[in-house]
């Protein structure tokens, strides 16, 4: 039986590498929703259109080629999978994605990938808007400080050069955007398995996911 699987979370909460894993570890395809909207921010930022321009922004996504190929995301052709993760997105991203029509044009799209099974879904409300009926639902936290600490590593990885402080005070202020909104709000799915990963390496996680799967028939 190939299981849809989503991964619910707050930024920093490791979902998306878990999500990676666990979903090369059952030979299932893996959908990040965020970056999808991401990409949508990106390509807003470069053509100067405002966050707060939602028909705007829905022409854009119109015009757009947004795609997945091989587990690398593309806008027009570009793998933009680093250029997403820039703290001028990390910014921007949230306001974007609360436009009501934003949202339905993208979880349309991510139903779509996922309406075959076999895939591991994740993002801020996979499992509670774009998949609420999944056969497996997860979701991942962390202390505010381990998840700054984490993005902070990334960023610096990247070449971003950035205080933690103003990490964490952004992630701080993106979790409060997030569980806010009207549309799409980030809260623990129905049914989810609750999985707070401080302190715990990613092998771990991944496992104990792994186990509930192999449960269910994955």
């Amino acid at each position: 039986m190939r299981l849809r699987i989503t991964i619910d979370g707050p930024a920093g909460a490791g979902k998306s590498t878990v999500a990676r894993e666990l979903a090369q570890a059952l030979g299932y395809g893996y959908l990040d929703t965020g970056a999808m909207y991401r990409a949508l921010t990106l390509a807003a930022l470069r053509a100067g259109v405002s966050a707060e321009d939602e028909a705007g922004l829905g022409r854009l996504l119109a015009e757009v080629d947004l795609r997945l190929e091989h587990g690398r995301l593309r806008l027009d052709g570009e793998d933009v999978a680093d250029d997403i993760r820039q703290p001028a997105v990390d910014r921007m991203v949230s306001q974007v994605a609360a436009h009501p029509s934003v949202r339905q044009s993208l979880v349309a799209r991510q139903r779509e990938i996922a309406s075959q099974g076999g895939v591991v879904m994740d993002g801020r409300d996979a499992g509670s808007v774009v998949l609420p009926d999944a056969e497996c639902k997860f979701f991942l936290t962390a202390s505010l400080a381990a998840r700054a600490g984490r993005r902070h590593r990334e960023l610096l990885a990247q070449g971003v050069r950035i205080d933690i402080a103003d990490v964490e005070r952004e992630m701080a202020s993106r979790d409060a955007q997030d569980e806010m909104r009207a549309v799409g709000a980030l809260k623990v799915p129905d049914g989810a398995i609750v999985v707070d990963t401080t302190g715990l390496g990613v092998a771990e996680v991944v496992d104990r996911l792994l186990t509930y799967c192999r449960e269910r028939g994955a």
